[in-house]
C-alpha cells in the first residue's frame, strides 16, 4: 500500500495550515491524493516571499494537490493575525460549508534557533518570535477553526511537531527555545484530544522522521533524485524520508472510521506505517525514531538495515 486509496478521502475537507513546503505540502499533497479538497495556507506566495526567501509558494501547493486527484485551493494567511486566520475560516464555511480535517504545520523558526545554546546565549527575540510562530499559530488557528470542523462528527486535527513524545520527554532537543516550542506542540495533541475526544472529533500529535524537505535537500547540496551523495557527510541521513511519507499517514489517519483510538497520542510516520501499511515512495518504511533511539544516539555506524 503506497497511501490512502484514491478517492478515500472524497468529499472530505481539509485546512493544512503551513503548507508551502515541507511537511505541509506533503500532507496537502498526500490528502488530495485520497480526493479531498485542501485549503492551503503560508504567507510565501507568488506575489510575495517570507523572510525565508525562498522560492516555494503556497499556490504551487495547491497545484500540486490538485495535480494528484484533489481540489487545491491556496489562501495566503499569516497565522499569527487572528483577522486573517477568521477570514480563512469563514471562506471555508461559506465555500463548503464543513471542516473535516485540520493540519496545524505552522513552523517558520528554521532561521532563529541556535543549536546547542543557552538561554541565556540564545538571542531573546529570535526566540521569542520562534515561539510565536511554532504555539501561538497553533492556539490561533485551532480557537477559529475547531467551531467549524467540531460541526460534523468524526473531525481529526492532526498537530505537527519534530520528535514523538516518548523521545522528546528524555531528549533535550537543539536549544531551549527549540525545545519547548516542539514540546508545546506535542501537549496540544493531547489537551485538544481531551477537549475533543468528548465532541466526536479525534486530535493526534504527529511527527516525521529526518524529512528530506527542500531546506534539509539545500543544506546538504543534493536534491531527491541524489539525496544518497548527501551520506558522504552525513551517513545517518540513511534514515531519511521524503515529505509525503508523514503525508500519508495523515492521509491514512483520516480515512480511518476508527481513528478516535488514537485520540490524544503522540505518533510518526513510521509507526503508523507499521499500523496501516504505507510506504515511502520509493516502497520503503523508514522507522526514524526507533533508529535514532538504536543507532545514531548510542554512537553506532550508520546503518539502516531493518529500519526501513
Amino acid at each position: 500500500m503506497t497511501g490512502a486509496s484514491d478517492g478515500a478521502l472524497k468529499g472530505r475537507v481539509a485546512l493544512v495550515a503551513g503548507a508551502t513546503r515541507g511537511a505541509g505540502r506533503g500532507i496537502a499533497v498526500e490528502l488530495g491524493a485520497a480526493g479531498a479538497t485542501v485549503y492551503v495556507t503560508g504567507r510565501s506566495t507568488r506575489a510575495q516571499r517570507s523572510e525565508y526567501d525562498r522560492p516555494e509558494t503556497v499556490e504551487d501547493t495547491a497545484d500540486l494537490v490538485t495535480a494528484a486527484g484533489g481540489h487545491g485551493i491556496a489562501v495566503p494567511t499569516d497565522h499569527l493575525v487572528p483577522a486573517q486566520v477568521r477570514s480563512l475560516v469563514d471562506r471555508i464555511d461559506a465555500e463548503q460549508g464543513r471542516l473535516d480535517v485540520l493540519v496545524n504545520d505552522i513552523w517558520g523558526g528554521e532561521n532563529l534557533f541556535q543549536w546547542d545554546t543557552p538561554v541565556w546565549e540564545h538571542d531573546l527575540d529570535n526566540g521569542l518570535r520562534l515561539l510565536r510562530l511554532a504555539v501561538e499559530t497553533h492556539a490561533i488557528t485551532s480557537h477559529h477553526a475547531l467551531p467549524l470542523l467540531l460541526r460534523h462528527p468524526g473531525g481529526l486535527v492532526v498537530e505537527v511537531t519534530d520528535g514523538t513524545a516518548e523521545y522528546n520527554r528524555d531528549t533535550y532537543r537543539v536549544s531551549f527555545f527549540y525545545d519547548l516550542a516542539k514540546t508545546s506542540v506535542l501537549r496540544m495533541g493531547f489537551a485538544l484530544g481531551e477537549e475533543l475526544g468528548p465532541r466526536g472529533a479525534t486530535a493526534v500529535a504527529l511527527t516525521p522522521g529526518w524529512m528530506r524537505s527542500e531546506i534539509m535537500l539545500g543544506h546538504f547540496g543534493v536534491t531527491e533524485e541524489n539525496w544518497r551523495d548527501a551520506l558522504r557527510v552525513e551517513p545517518h541521513f540513511c534514515i531519511s524520508e521524503t515529505p509525503f511519507f508523514v503525508g500519508r499517514a495523515v492521509a491514512a489517519l483520516a480515512a480511518d472510521p476508527e481513528v478516535g483510538r488514537w485520540n490524544g497520542r503522540s505518533l510518526s510516520s513510521g509507526g503508523l506505517a507499521r499500523v496501516y501499511g504505507f510506504t515511502d515512495r520509493d516502497g520503503s518504511r523508514p522507522d526514524a525514531w526507533r533508529y535514532m533511539v538504536e543507532v545514531q544516539d548510542p554512537g553506532r555506524p550508520a546503518d539502516a538495515t531493518g529500519y526501513r
